[in-house]
């Protein structure tokens, strides 16, 4: 019991002697930019009701559907252990054959290109 009271009360020691340690150490600088908080590159003491651009959500979609079907990639070389080779790789080499389509239609109508 004695062993856990000392623990405890070490801990605590060390914890405010961290934190009393973080506010008196560091320098502060206050600066408009590093106390403004990030909203997506946007400033945040214009107006909220400015119109957003459709190319930051095309892109942002495209990253979430590539990426989600990289992540169902993933459990390929399990499954091909475990699985018929010759039933996986036709169906894995379909799914590689739609995703390589889907990137070229959108390279096709610019949907990479950020810039117009």
């Amino acid at each position: 019991m004695t062993t856990m009271i000392f623990i405890f009360l070490t801990t605590a020691a060390i914890a405010s002697v961290l934190a009393a340690a973080a506010h008196i150490l560091p320098s502060r600088s206050v600066d408009s930019e590093k106390t403004s908080p990030y909203e997506c590159g946007f400033d945040p003491l214009n107006s909220a009701r400015l119109p957003f651009s459709f190319r930051f959500f095309l892109v942002a979609i495209l990253f979430l559907l590539f990426d989600l079907e990289i992540a169902l990639l993933f459990p390929l070389p399990a499954a091909n252990a475990t699985t018929n080779p010759s039933i996986l790789l036709p169906i894995s080499l379909i799914f590689m054959i739609i995703l390589a389509l889907g990137l070229v239609f959108e390279w096709i109508n610019g949907g990479l290109e950020w810039a117009e």
